[in-house]
């Protein structure tokens, strides 16, 4: 007879302020959820657990568990209790930072709920910045640990190196085995190695070696040299295996937003989405630039506007942000919304042809699974050197004048002449359909990203029948 299928009981450990992660915000939570998601398939033989770490910051992240686990009941979630915030750099305000300050110091505690969970776990995929506090601890448990990246394999190369560099403002960053980082393209925050962005990055990287493995959300076509320079030791001799398993694919969702039900009345090909992610806020002055910059270029588009960091706090009326004029102008072509929606939905739908982004991460892979173009407008963190990634890869377009979020007004002609130049060219639309392409087939039978998924599953498989 056949031996029954091993099923390992896996932890998926975000360190989002609202449920499992890294930094805050649905930019980490939103690629735990897909992983929790792919593991708990039923060709994958997992029973999966997600860590809920409370309290909760965003109500789009709240919103967004609730409805993850209520479409996936066969996975059980488990809530833990971060410690309270300490503000401990006066000049950090950010309450994202903080939180995932606050969860980072939990991580013993964080070590102990993992352990007494039932049956006992076999394998935890973690964020980074749990890496110090539960790295050690699970290796010597004997529990498979992986460190999820949630951001380029370019960036990950950057601050996996932070114990080992010094960065200098203004000033190129070299890198073993992959092109220097120019000076402008750094965050900020990273040139001062006090900075608590920058001290919890260096201290955990220092842990990283302790990880089975590193994941990565994304593709050996789309990085193919930092990939490389990563899994071959060049960047640093001891990190562990480096797996690409990007794009993450994603879970069922609910459908039949506003946003939908408008785009589903416009041509084809025609709309661009124009979104920052969920914890990017312009000044209103640069949302009015914005605006003028859409009503100028002519282009039909959907805008999501958010106005503050954290949307429990947003309350900004949008006709007295923007004007009653700019809506009477926009109303036969544009729609302009608050809520959050559902990016991937709305970049599936054919309607979109081009998207105005920040270069989150998550926003430029789910570009990348549908071959749409992107405009980049960097605003902070990782944004410049993701930018670098998708205009080499051939994704997009980045207009490297526009500096940082906030360092300079951009101006409405300014923007409308990017828009035009995304929306028009032939030659950016092939090559982001070429892409698309190679984002398919790194999840098709033989494909990369499918084959490093699945060493994954079998060499979970086999520490649990060990």
């Amino acid at each position: 007879m056949d031996s029954l299928p091993t099923h390992p009981h896996v932890a998926v450990s975000d360190l989002d302020p609202d449920n499992i992660g890294p930094s805050a915000g649905i930019g980490h939570l939103t690629p735990f959820l897909r992983l929790a998601s792919m593991l708990a398939a039923p060709s994958n033989c997992c029973r999966v657990t997600m860590i809920i770490i409370r309290p909760t910051l965003s109500s789009a992240e709240a919103n967004q568990i609730s409805t993850f686990l209520s479409s996936h009941p066969h996975i059980s979630p488990s809530e833990f209790h971060a410690l309270p915030p300490e503000p401990s750099d006066p000049n950090t305000q950010d309450p994202f930072l903080l939180q995932y300050d606050a969860v980072s110091r939990s991580a013993h505690l964080l070590v102990h709920h993992l352990s007494n969970l039932s049956p006992p776990l076999s394998v935890v995929f973690s964020d980074l910045m749990l890496a110090s506090g539960i790295n050690t601890p699970l290796a010597d448990l004997g529990v498979l640990n992986y460190t999820v990246i949630t951001t380029s394999a370019r960036f990950f190369s950057l601050i996996a190196s932070l114990p080992h560099i010094r960065i200098t403002k203004g000033e190129s960053v070299a890198i073993p085995g992959v092109d220097p980082i120019q000076g402008e393209h750094v965050p900020p925050p990273m040139c001062n190695p006090d900075h608590v962005f920058t001290r919890i990055l260096e201290i955990n990287c220092r842990y990283l070696h302790k990880a089975k493995g590193v994941l990565l959300n994304s593709f050996d076509f789309f990085e193919p040299e930092t990939i490389s320079a990563l899994q071959s030791g060049k960047v640093l001799p001891n990190l562990p295996p480096i797996f690409p398993v990007g794009p993450l694919t994603s879970f069922e969702t609910k459908k039949g937003s506003t946003s939908i039900s408008w785009l589903d009345n416009q041509p084809l090909s025609s709309v661009v989405f124009v979104s920052f992610g969920s914890r990017t806020s312009m000044s209103k002055d640069q949302i009015r630039e914005l605006g003028e910059g859409l009503e100028r270029s002519r282009m039909r588009f959907l805008w999501v506007i958010k106005t503050t960091v954290v949307d429990k706090e947003d309350k900004e009326e949008l006709r007295e942000l923007l004007g009653e004029t700019f809506f009477e102008k926009i109303k036969e072509r544009g729609l302009v919304v608050k809520q959050w929606v559902n990016q991937e939905e709305i970049l599936a739908h054919s309607a979109i042809r081009g998207f105005l982004t920040h270069c989150g991460w998550n926003s430029v892979m789910e570009a990348t699974q549908r071959g749409i173009p992107l405009l980049a407008w960097p605003l902070h963190g990782d944004q410049k050197v993701n930018a670098e990634v998708v205009e080499k890869a051939g994704l997009g377009v980045w207009e490297r004048s526009w500096g940082w979020g906030g360092e300079r007004l951009v101006k409405g002609e300014e923007i409308a002449v990017k828009i035009q130049e995304m929306m028009t060219s032939g030659k950016l639309m092939d090559s982001a359909r070429r892409v698309g392409e190679q984002a398919s087939k790194a999840w098709e039978i033989h494909g990369s990203s499918k084959k490093s998924f699945k060493t994954i599953i079998d060499m979970s498989r086999r520490y649990q029948e060990s």
